[in-house]
């Protein structure tokens, strides 16, 4: 199996570190290519033993999967330079936020398969949260081909178009949401006094042991939650300040926000370059 990567930000090195991690593709059968930046590109090379090029043809001619892994602001132009190489039987895969698949086909000026996914950047540990969709041109084999590659690096979900922009801003932007949280939890430790090591490893794992009885128990989270906060506890004094401060509606109100620039993204920059 081939794969070319058009775009080489995080999200495209954190599946390429997958990929090889879980031994899907092998270094020589991953390409990358991005706009211009060569010393990016020859870091991700001398890192990950993978081909780089500026050569479309070659990048793109042999691939069993072209994932284009731009930012939306430069979709046109990195959609027009390839769109001389694409071919009918060629399989694209895009990982960009908010622009769509009816989008892409016009500027590709092809009717070839096409895949939208949304993973996130915890694939280079094979945890990401991966949602995917496809036209009408893409084979079972491709989609068996994209859902195995997918799944490798996390877990995927096959999903409808229009629900793509909701799950860009749940588990697309979600890791850096958590992140967020934990930084609040290592400021307070700090505040305490604990040593950052040791309260990083405690947060870490209480992270870990969390998301574990939310994937294991069966349980709502709400029920967990209910479970461990004693009336008159220290949870209970904890989570008290939490609904005070509105933070429930404060995280709806973060990924209600992330939904609609992923959308906003999509009709600027498609009716900017139409």
């Amino acid at each position: 199996m081939k794969i070319s990567f058009i775009g080489a930000g995080s999200i495209a090195e954190a599946m390429i570190t997958g990929l090889i991690e879980k031994n899907i593709c092998s270094r020589e059968n991953i390409s990358i290519t991005n706009r211009h930046n060569k010393l990016k590109i020859q870091e991700l090379e001398q890192k990950y033993g993978v081909y780089t090029t500026y050569d479309m043809n070659e990048l793109i001619s042999d691939a069993d999967m072209i994932i284009f892994a731009v930012k939306p602001k430069d979709a046109n132009e990195a959609l027009e330079k390839i769109s001389p190489y694409i071919r009918e039987e060629s399989f694209f895969v895009s990982v960009m936020a908010g622009i769509s698949i009816e989008f892409i086909s016009d500027k590709l000026k092809t009717n070839c398969a096409i895949a939208r996914a949304m993973p996130n950047t915890s694939a280079s540990v094979g945890k990401s949260a991966t949602a995917i969709t496809f036209n009408h041109s893409v084979s079972n084999r491709q989609k068996e081909m994209a859902l195995s590659i997918f799944s490798a690096i996390g877990i995927t979900e096959v999903v409808e178009e229009y629900q793509m922009d909701a799950i860009t801003a749940l588990s697309g932007s979600g890791p850096a949401y958590f992140y967020y949280v934990v930084e609040a939890m290592e400021k307070a430790a700090e505040q305490f006094g604990l040593e950052k090591d040791t309260s990083n490893k405690l947060i870490v794992q209480t992270l870990l042991g969390a998301a574990e009885m939310l994937s294991v128990s069966g349980k709502e989270a709400a029920v967990l939650r209910h479970n461990v906060t004693s009336p008159g506890g220290t949870t209970e004094a904890g989570i008290t300040v939490l609904e005070q401060a509105e933070m429930q509606d404060a995280f709806i109100a973060c990924i209600e926000a992330a939904a609609k620039q992923s959308k906003q993204l999509g009709v600027m920059y498609e009716a900017k370059i139409t």
